[in-house]
């Protein structure tokens, strides 16, 4: 294990050699799997759309995207170079995962494709598909063709049979309730295979040809559910509750039961090797010994009569054998939690990963040693991603005194710096006051001094998404403003005048004096500040603004002055025309009186305004549509010559647009991005657009261009990492063959 990280594998490089930079990791990673064939090849999702998949052990991964967050993995058992991911739709890859091909529906039965909540998330309607959205699938360990998949349809549960590897679905039987995961025992009779399907209350088992429920433990709702098969052992079941942990060795027919580690110890994921039911793992927490609550994984190699504490650390307390790298050195051992989600390799019950709330971790060892597989140190410098990101990033800043300083502001993880132009990173939060730290949103240079920053953080993430509004009252949001006059290395808090506050853009008058500089803030709740002493102090602007706790989102300046503010939606639905509507204000006398300026018509949620440098009547207007309409109503991307007085539609093709940004060498160049996948660019003030080869991931935020290469972009991503790479790349398929079922995209 000493050589895990030497040599990273080399994927075939996509358009425009497009790759993600960052530490790694940062967010929530689910359904780990690894191929029967090749204990080196793995697989992970996230709940951010990501999927990975490395081919060397952890040490590099290559991120693909089927448009949809990812709620299952499976193998072909026969080529090892097939492998199946499963969203609400059925994906297969012949080639080890670097391009995808839909498998179920089929593409020639697609009605349309709805795609018109916040999130932009994809429901295919396809003509003769009883089986519905896909739930969770296995593949007979033995015979490639065979398939087990569970489908949901009008909200009913059903479980169905393939023959021809997923080309066509015959209907086995009904389903209870909602499925946690099918098991197929390759020792059952091959005409009618023993088949169990896991769930909240139990099993429903199919053996001998019939089905049969088999119960949970009296009062027991499980957490998670493992099986395995041997022929000694026959099926053994693992499962995880609030009760403790439960293990059958009969299928789910009888039960032993009980808390593993005492009264306060509670249990998450397990996992057994599919033909090594005599291993198994298990995640737990709060155990307690030596006046610590500990947390990591457990392990037993004899059927769970005996356990050991494999991984065990506490909130202050690193283990010896948990070879971790940049969130335990920054957070502590305890940030990530213990393991979400666990596999174990069915060639191998020594071979498992894990997956918890910002890292995937392995052991080859029995879990005598875990390894991180998401970062990796950079020698004499510090962390560099493997390929393992699920970080949401707002912007990309470069240190206008320094080439080599880069910064990138994300959720959860808070401010990152780089001093090696982006090639290894490392926290930059220091004096952010702890209740702060988890976002920064934005952060902005004084152009004159050098070393004098300005960002804007909270504790509220993921703004302006509605799932962060929706359930807290936007009085108890905490945030502020922070100063540096260190280049970023060192903050201290700037807030005076500012109440507690979800502050999400900084903007500087580039006109104002050195000595007491002007900025601008937009705050989620509580609306628009302004200082005139670099930020010393702040009084609240909000003159004109009617919207009650009005959510500030972004703020614009033309060259003539002009500020503008964009107020983001509070409704969900495909209303307009209520209090909940997004709106556009406008001032010309430095934000002490805002005016309404008129958003496009059926347009309640704008993202983004910019501003022709040349021409500060010229403004082009990034949208999000409604949650009405097949696409979404009211959406994409507009522009006006007359300050906003009248708009007319630029690209419609996407509608879930979450910014527009100039190209600062070239006004003419225009870029615009959001949740549908794409990166879309115009030479010609939009006249005319093009998608850039090489993104696609589903969720991104902004490009920023490289200021080093004209030809190169960044791209921030929510829950992506930064993405930089070439506009000129070839126009070849990417890893998602979409033509079909997206044209033009």
């Amino acid at each position: 294990m000493l050589l895990l990280f030497l040599v990273p594998m080399l994927y075939a490089s996509r358009p425009g050699d497009f790759n993600v930079l960052g530490p790694g990791g940062g967010g929530a990673m689910f359904h780990p799997m690894i191929s029967p064939h090749d204990p080196n090849t793995a697989l992970v999702a996230c709940d951010m759309s990501g999927g990975y998949v490395t081919h060397d052990g952890g040490k590099s991964w290559r991120m693909f995207n089927l448009r949809g967050v990812i709620n299952f993995f499976a193998f072909d058992p026969v080529n090892s170079k097939t492998l199946y991911a499963g969203t609400r739709a059925l994906w297969r890859s012949t080639d080890d995962g670097e391009t995808w091909n839909l498998v179920w529906p089929k593409a020639e039965s697609i009605r349309e494709i709805e795609m018109n909540n916040d999130h932009a998330e994809e429901w295919i309607k396809a003509d003769g598909n009883a089986l519905g959205a896909f739930v969770t699938l296995a593949v007979d360990q033995k015979d490639p063709k065979l398939m087990v998949a569970a489908g949901v349809n009008q909200k009913q549960f059903a479980l169905w049979l393939s023959r021809s590897a997923g080309e066509s679905w015959e209907k086995l039987t009904d389903l209870q309730e909602a499925p946690r995961g099918i098991f197929i025992d390759p020792g059952s009779p091959k005409g009618k295979r023993d088949i169990y399907v896991t769930s909240d209350h139990g099993l429903m088992v199919r053996h001998e040809g019939k089905w049969q429920p088999h119960g949970a433990p009296k009062d027991v709702v499980f957490n998670d559910v493992s099986v395995g098969f041997s022929t000694a052992s026959g099926a053994v079941v693992y499962a995880t509750s609030p009760a403790g942990l439960h293990i059958s060795r009969d299928g789910g027919l009888t039960w032993a039961s009980g808390k593993l580690f005492g009264d306060t110890s509670e249990l998450r994921a397990v996992a057994t090797s599919l033909n090594h039911p005599e291993v198994a793992y298990v995640s737990y927490k709060n155990v307690k010994q030596n006046d610590k609550s500990w947390f990591g994984v457990a392990r037993t190699g004899d059927l769970g009569s005996t356990w050991q504490l494999v991984w065990k650390e506490a909130e202050h307390t690193t283990g010896a054998n948990i070879h971790d790298t940049w969130l335990t050195h920054e957070f502590g051992p305890d940030w990530g939690e213990n393991p979400l989600a666990m596999t174990v390799a069915d060639q191998d019950p020594n071979l498992s990963y894990t997956t918890d709330f910002g890292r995937t971790m392995m052991t080859s060892d029995g879990g005598k040693n875990w390894y991180a597989t998401y970062s990796q140190r950079v020698p004499e410098a510090n962390w560099t991603s493997t390929g393992l990101d699920v970080t949401s990033s707002y912007t990309y800043v470069f240190d206008p005194f320094d080439a080599k300083r880069h910064f990138i502001p994300n959720t959860d993880i808070g401010l990152i710096r780089s001093e090696d132009g982006g090639r290894s990173w490392t926290r930059s939060a220091k004096g952010i006051p702890d209740r702060w730290v988890n976002t920064t949103y934005w952060m902005v240079f004084d152009p004159a001094v050098k070393g004098r920053v300005w960002a804007v953080t909270s504790s509220v993430h993921d703004l302006p998404r509605p799932k962060m509004w929706r359930r807290t009252p936007v009085s108890s949001f905490q945030g502020g403003v922070c100063l540096s006059n260190d280049g970023g290395r060192t903050w201290i808090p700037s807030n005076k005048g500012m109440p507690e506050t979800a502050t999400t853009h900084v903007l500087l008058d580039p006109t104002s004096s050195p000595e007491h500089r002007v900025l601008y803030v937009a705050a989620m709740g509580t609306g628009v500040y302004k200082s005139t002493d670099g930020g010393v102090s702040w009084v609240a602007k909000n003159k004109g603004i009617t919207q009650k706790e009005p959510f500030a989102w972004r703020l614009t300046r033309a060259e003539d002055g002009t500020l503008y503010v964009i107020i983001a939606r509070r409704s969900e639905d495909g209303s307009i025309g209520t209090s909940g509507d997004g709106a556009l204000y406008r001032s010309t006398d430095g934000a002490e009186n805002w005016t309404s300026v008129s958003l496009p018509q059926g347009v309640n949620a704008p993202t983004t305004l910019a501003i022709d440098p040349r021409d500060p009547k010229r403004l082009y207007l990034a949208t999000w549509a409604r949650s009405a309409g097949v696409h979404g109503d009211g959406g994409g991307l507009f522009f006006s010559t007359d300050g906003g007085k009248s708009w007319n539609v630029m690209m419609d093709r996407d509608r879930h647009l979450y910014d527009i940004a100039i190209d600062p060498r070239n006004p003419d160049v225009l870029y615009a991005t959001g949740f549908e996948s794409s990166v879309w660019r115009s030479a010609d003030k939009g006249a005319r657009w093009a998608r850039i080869p090489g993104f696609n991931f589903k969720w991104a935020h902004r490009v920023i261009p490289d200021p080093q290469d004209a030809s190169k972009i960044y791209v921030t991503t929510f829950g992506g990492g930064v993405w930089h790479g070439s506009i000129d790349g070839e126009d070849k398929p990417l890893d998602i063959a979409t033509p079909v079922m997206f044209p033009g995209k």
